[in-house]
Parts: structure tokens; C-alpha cells; sequence
């Protein structure tokens, strides 16, 4: 019931317009080299906070024998694990999302939509001095909350290092008043809310991909393979990687450029690390400063659909990673930066790239630009696609997945990658909306 309602969103509206003009950031690009309690690690060649907590940009050296050649980079490490979580309340029978209208110094508009929590283990146990988390006692306090969904999935394994979030759904049954920033949206609402550009952050959509279905999957019998199949299908990508990852130095990395005041990599590709200065109203904290990272150029995440035996099914792919726990997870059938690849031939390009950036526009099922996390990215996002196409073989590294099967593997931890996830939530707003 809760996704096939959406009653309108002119107060939603109204509500995003009044917070606008109370909770905000006004973020400034300062030098790596002048951020307030942060500092280059002459020891280790890390830059790390003076407390020794929150995170550090560190060096990552990925060995492997197999294409692509090794290479190094900066990687995000932070140790802890946060908590993604969305309060849930059934009222006049619906089932109701308590969303947090959350102002991060990455966002490229201001505001955007978070879960109710939306912290890391620094932020809840009060490391930075600030306030105390809204409604972090329903996600802490057993007694509290009956839940839906829990589990630790990973963040983008490209850019942290084994970093992982407890992703969680809890349903409460005590009356609970919306603080000013937050409003409770059903999830047909937040469904129609992701066909906006920038507006639901990735957290959002991470937590809504372990949400099961309200209208169950059907039954097992129609899908290519079955699940027993596609689990000894992503063991044997994880077992055979070569991959070695060891951290080095930030300035003992042989393609990057570390000026003191960023770093960026020789080619003017990928990404760079960047400083901020930030000033916030309605947050925790009001004053800060920290790196971050910024990406050269939009990604694009794509996932192919068809129909198999009259069920949906979605092309995924087994994609290894340097900062994943376990090697490998289920990525998008499509996830890169094109722009990295422009020069390059079509044997070199991603598989279904060019399938999926000339498809025609009766066959574009979602095609929105959603940002990235904007606690740790700034101006960063990527477009999310859903495309529908034909039958397609499957290459080693691909499946054709049913939306069940999907569903089943997001109850488990490390088998989407944030990225599926986001696109994933994409997917199945337009199955809930009705439009499938």
C-alpha cells in the first residue's frame, strides 16, 4: 500500500522550502595543507585527523596479474561502522518513511533527502561535541522498534577502504512528531521523488534496496538460474581474483600529484582529493574542516532489463573492487565514468556502454542524475539509467537476475555494491509506481 501511495507533494514542497531557509551549508575549497585539524602524517603519509578518529586519506597500492594492469591511488579509510536507518510508522494503515532533509557540504543543491539517521560511529557517540542525533534511540533500544531490514552492506569500493554501514529499517509503534527538517513520506512519495534530479541522497536509495517487497516475488521456477547457482557464481569470482591491495604513501603514488594543496592524478582524469572549509546552520556542528573527494567527470550507472519467460529480468554484473571486504560484489550492468574512456576503441570500452548510451528513448525506462554521499564527495553524482533491451548473451562476468533474486541477496551482507543498490532503488520505483 505504502508505495501505490502518493498523495501529492505539494506539502512536502512546502515543507523543503521552509527548511531551505534554515538548514544549510556554505562550503569553501581550501588548500590539503591549511584544513583545521587535519595534518600530513610525515610517519605514516596519511593525512588524518588530529584525534585519531573519523577518517584518513591513505595511499593504496592494488597488485594484480590480470587486465587491468596494477596501479595506485588514494583511498578513504574510516574504520567504523555508521548507521543508515529509516524510522517507519503505519498511520490510517499506510506505512510511513520519517525522511531527514539533510544539508551535507557535497550536495550540489543545498538539501537532500536522508534516512531518519544518517551517522557514523563518530557522529553518534558525540566525537565531534556536537548535538545529539535525532531518533538514534529507535535504532540503539530493542524495545523500541519491531524491524524490517538490517544489515551491513558496503560503501563505493573504489574510493573507501572495507568500508561498511549498517543499513536499517525499524518500525515503531509510538506516536513520533516529525522535528523541524524531517517529514514523513510514504513510498510512493519517495518514489516519485527520485525521478528529481539531486534530491534523494544515496544513502536513501541504499537503504530502500534492502527494503523487502510489499507484494512478495513470484515463486521460484522461471529464472534463468537459480540462486544456488548464482551464489557459486560470485564465490568463484571472489576465489579467483588476484587482487593485493597494501597501503603505501600518498606521496609515494607514482601517477598522483601531491601539491600540498590537492591531489590529482597526472592524466587530469579519475578524481581529486580536495579540501573544504564548512559553515552549517541546523546541523550537529557548525564549523568544520575536512577532505574530500571530487570526481573529474559524471558517472553513469546503468542496468539492462528484459523479460525472460514473462519475468523481469536485470543484467548484473561481478565486479572486483580494491576496497571491497570480500573481492567482489554485483555491480550494474553499466558502471564507469565515460568520459575515461571516450579516446578508446570499442574493444576497449566497457561492455554494453555504447548499447546503453545510444539506446533510443522509447526504450529508457528511468533516466535521472542522483549525487553521490555528500558527507565524503563533493559536486559528485552519477546519471542512473534502466534500459530496456532484448535477449542478450551473458558474458563470464554477467547474469541475468530476476528482481526476486535480487531482493533475496540485498537481506545478505556484501553481495550488491552501493552502486547496484542505487540503481536498484531506481528499478523498483518504477515497479511499485505501477509503471512495470
Amino acid at each position: 500500500m505504502s508505495a501505490r501511495t502518493a498523495p501529492g507533494l505539494a506539502a512536502f514542497e512546502h515543507v523543503l522550502r521552509e527548511t531551505r531557509e534554515r538548514v544549510y551549508t556554505v562550503t569553501e575549497t581550501v588548500p590539503l595543507d591549511r584544513l583545521t585539524g587535519w595534518r600530513f602524517d610525515e610517519n605514516t603519509g596519511f593525512i588524518a585527523h588530529e584525534s585519531g578518529r573519523y577518517f584518513s586519506v591513505e595511499g593504496l597500492q592494488v597488485d594484480t596479474q590480470s587486465p587491468p594492469a596494477g596501479w595506485g591511488q588514494p583511498i578513504i579509510n574510516q574504520p567504523e561502522t555508521g548507521i543508515l536507518g529509516f524510522l517507519v510508522k503505519k498511520s490510517d494503515g499506510i506505512l510511513r518513511f520519517l525522511t531527514q532533509l539533510k544539508a551535507e557540504p557535497g550536495n550540489r543543491n543545498g538539501l537532500q533527502l536522508s534516512p531518519t539517521v544518517q551517522a557514523t560511529k563518530s557522529n553518534y557517540t558525540g566525537v565531534h561535541g556536537g548535538r545529539h542525533v535525532p531518533y538514534l534511540e529507535y535504532f540503539q533500544d530493542p524495545a523500541r522498534r519491531r524491524v524490517i531490514a538490517d544489515v551491513r552492506q558496503s560503501e563505493q569500493g573504489s574510493r573507501f577502504l572495507r568500508k561498511r554501514n549498517r543499513n536499517m529499517i525499524v518500525e515503531t509503534q509510538e506516536s513520533v512528531e516529525a522535528r523541524d527538517g524531517f517529514v514523513w513520506l510514504t513510498l510512493g512519495q519517495l518514489h516519485e521523488l527520485l525521478a528529481i534530479d539531486d534530491l534523494v541522497n544515496m544513502d536513501t536509495r541504499s537503504v530502500l534496496a534492502c527494503l523487502p517487497f510489499e507484494d512478495r516475488a513470484p515463486s521460484p521456477g522461471n529464472e534463468l538460474h537459480p540462486l544456488e547457482d548464482v551464489l557459486s557464481w560470485i564465490t568463484e569470482a571472489r576465489t579467483r581474483s588476484d587482487m593485493r591491495v597494501r597501503s603505501v604513501r600518498l606521496d609515494a603514488l607514482e601517477d598522483w600529484e601531491f601539491t600540498g594543496g590537492s591531489i590529482g592524478h597526472r592524466t587530469g582524469r579519475h578524481f581529486d582529493v580536495i579540501g573544504v572549509r564548512v559553515e552549517a546552520v541546523g546541523r550537529e556542528v557548525g564549523l568544520w574542516c575536512q577532505p574530500m573527494i571530487q570526481n573529474r567527470a559524471p558517472g553513469l550507472l546503468a542496468l539492462l532489463v528484459t523479460r525472460v519467460h514473462g519475468l523481469l529480468h536485470v543484467l548484473m554484473q561481478v565486479r572486483t573492487e580494491p576496497g571491497l571486504v570480500d573481492a567482489a560484489e554485483l555491480a550494474p550492468t553499466v558502471q564507469c565514468t565515460p568520459d575515461d574512456f571516450d579516446p578508446l576503441p570499442p574493444g576497449e570500452r566497457p561492455l554494453f556502454l555504447d548499447l546503453v548510451q545510444n539506446a533510443r528513448a522509447d526504450r529508457i525506462w528511468f533516466d535521472t542524475t542522483l549525487s553521490d554521499e555528500g558527507g565524503r564527495f563533493y559536486h559528485s553524482g552519477s546519471r542512473h539509467l534502466v534500459v530496456e533491451t532484448g535477449w542478450l548473451p551473458e558474458p563470464p562476468e554477467f547474469r541475468w537476475l530476476t528482481l526476486g533474486q535480487l531482493e533475496e541477496l540485498t537481506r545478505h551482507s556484501h553481495y550488491l555494491n552501493m552502486q547496484a543498490r542505487s540503481a536498484l532503488a531506481c528499478l523498483r520505483s518504477l515497479i511499485h509506481g505501477g509503471d512495470l
